[in-house]
């Protein structure tokens, strides 16, 4: 996708994170990277809203799926796809061991109303009840909603809010973003051999990033790049790695 084909000024971007190896540790990074980005959302003023969410019982996230919204925000989270990587020394290690703990985050362009149409009747929508950390159920009702897309067999959930409704319709955001991703793939598909390979090594690796916390380093493996400003950048301050991208596109 060209950047001319995206009204910056309108568009959103959903971000799915989720926790990989590492058990509660990828959890506990997840919440770290998800805070990241949060912060930096609010220092562009953008719109941010949780689609849904998944909390391990120590406070982590399984997985989080939310939306950001404003000026600029695909094109500066675009480069965040990918394996992200976390070597630090977790706070119930008492040997002072440092872990490698993985996540994976996925960005997806949201579309607008008439670019995705979803035929309802392609449609199975379940309901449940929202459970929280443990598995224990957080609503009486049956607020959360699961959509199945059965043409593609895409499955999309959504349980952060209390209400039905709003639950189906951050749902059918992730399904839409979802579906627009797959049709774009298809589209990449037709592409000779050499550009395709150009611009999905792009978009995707099997190592994007390591966050070193005891070195105080953060490098981008695509770039082969490196910030020694770990804790600021984790904190909220993104715009070194925002603006080295925006560099290499110039």
């Amino acid at each position: 996708m060209t950047d001319k084909n995206i009204n910056q000024e309108k568009q959103a971007v959903i971000i799915e994170i989720r926790a990989g190896t590492g058990g509660n540790e990828a959890g506990l990074f997840a919440r770290d990277i998800y805070r990241m980005y949060s912060k930096y959302a609010q220092t562009k003023g953008w719109s941010q809203r949780i689609l849904d969410s998944n909390i391990s019982e120590i406070g982590g996230y399984k997985e989080i799926i939310f939306e950001l919204a404003g000026p600029g925000s695909f094109e500066e989270m675009q480069h965040e796809g990918g394996v992200h990587r976390v070597q630090r020394i977790p706070k119930t290690e008492k040997s002072g061991r440092v872990h490698t703990s993985t996540i994976t985050v996925a960005v997806l362009l949201k579309p607008k109303k008439t670019e995705i149409n979803i035929n309802p009747g392609d449609l199975q929508i379940d309901t449940y009840k929202a459970s929280g950390p443990g598995g224990q159920y957080v609503n009486k009702t049956e607020s959360a909603i699961r959509i199945t897309h059965k043409p593609t067999g895409l499955v999309v959930t959504s349980q952060s809010e209390r209400n039905q409704l709003q639950n189906k319709e951050n749902a059918l955001s992730v399904l839409a973003a979802k579906l627009l991703q797959r049709q774009e793939e298809q589209d990449l598909s037709k592409l000779t051999a050499e550009r395709r390979e150009q611009i999905a090594s792009a978009k995707r690796s099997e190592k994007t990033r390591t966050y070193n916390f005891p070195q105080n380093r953060i490098t981008d493996h695509r770039i082969n790049k490196s910030w020694h400003s770990l804790e600021t950048i984790i904190n909220g301050d993104l715009e070194p790695i925002v603006k080295t991208f925006r560099k290499l596109k110039q």
